[in-house]
């Protein structure tokens, strides 16, 4: 298994991925590395037989226009990019700009023959033990179309099938009302779209507030505003433990009353923090492309190594292309 990792990019850059990069090379010596980035921070790394230290001379910023960076070559990102084509690698993994990912790794990696707009997709914890949902797309576009929404769900439905083992899981498409006349414009184009689609198990719209109860299997949403679903996830999560922490601390009966509560308070905290989550795939792409948090810590980038190790362990990029093939109705987009 081969592993491309920008060094670089992200918002914490080296202070990020160092840490994270260490604890998952101790942890998987069936991986070989290239890290890309500046050489003298990296000079540690020389220690391993498995890395393999790649330079590159400049670091795109987060809101660089994508088609500029297309033209920076010599950034982390298309460099790692380049590296990751030219040793036929398994996995990349970016905590750079999204919209630069995207466009070089659907002009360089290539998409998936019959998909016409790539997506982020990543799985989210819910109150029920153990269960999970998908949210496809997490804003890796801005502006989608309601073809481009169907091609979501059928993803998003591929996606959860091979992940979670389970036939048939249920699609839902975010919305501010369950009735079908609700919706945003483009929601409600949509709709009948999806209804219609044959490849997947649509059960209607859902509101904001309902998948964390452990009730669906995939959430639809165009690229704007899955990532405002994303975002209000993390803040909601944040502020809760903030406000749990600050309510056991207000007297010496509700401290005791922590002591008693302390562990399942933590495996909650855990359960919600999004630093778990382990970044996106950018779904529909020729590879396995994820995109770390562009705000990770050591552990939000871990998680995102460890989640590329997952998906090229189940060869998810080889069975979705089966899945794809099989149900070869793509005419519909």
């Amino acid at each position: 298994m081969k592993f491309v990792i920008d060094m670089m990019g992200g918002d914490n850059g080296l202070k990020a991925t160092i840490g994270a990069t260490k604890e998952f090379i101790k942890r998987h010596k069936d991986v070989e590395f290239f890290l890309v980035g500046e050489l003298a921070p990296l000079a540690e790394f020389n220690s391993f037989n498995n890395v393999h230290l790649v330079e590159s001379k400049t670091v795109l910023k987060m809101d660089v226009d994508p088609l500029t960076a297309l033209k920076e070559k010599e950034s982390s990102l298309m460099v790692a990019i380049d590296t990751y084509l030219k040793n036929g690698c398994d996995a990349l993994i970016s905590a750079g700009s999204t919209g630069a990912l995207l466009s070089a790794a659907i002009f360089k990696i290539k998409r998936i023959p019959g998909i016409t707009r790539p997506c982020l997709i990543t799985s989210f914890p819910t109150i029920k033990e153990k269960k999970k949902f998908v949210v496809c797309d997490l804003g890796a576009n801005n502006a989608n179309t309601k073809e481009e929404l169907v091609q979501f769900a059928v993803m998003g439905s591929i996606y959860y099938s091979i992940i979670y083992q389970s036939k048939n899981p249920s699609v839902y498409l975010l919305s501010n009302g369950t009735e079908e006349e609700k919706g945003s414009p483009l929601g409600k184009e949509a709709y009948p779209l999806l209804k219609e689609c044959e490849l997947i198990n649509f059960k209607g719209n859902i509101e904001a507030r309902d998948p964390l109860y452990g009730n669906i299997d995939v959430l639809v949403a165009d690229g704007y505003s899955g990532n405002i679903y994303l975002k209000a996830v993390e803040g909601t999560a944040k502020a809760m433990s903030s406000m749990l922490k600050d309510a056991f601390k207000r007297n010496i009966f509700s401290m005791i009353g922590y002591l008693f509560s302390k562990k399942g308070i933590s495996q909650m905290k855990e359960k919600m923090d999004y630093k778990n989550v382990g970044g996106a795939l950018l779904m529909g792409v020729n590879g396995v492309v994820i995109k770390a948090h562009g705000s990770s810590d050591v552990q939000s980038f871990l998680s995102a190594l460890e989640n590329g190790y997952k998906l090229v362990s189940v060869d998810i990029v080889n069975k979705f292309k089966e899945e794809l093939s099989k149900w070869n109705q793509l005419r519909i987009f």
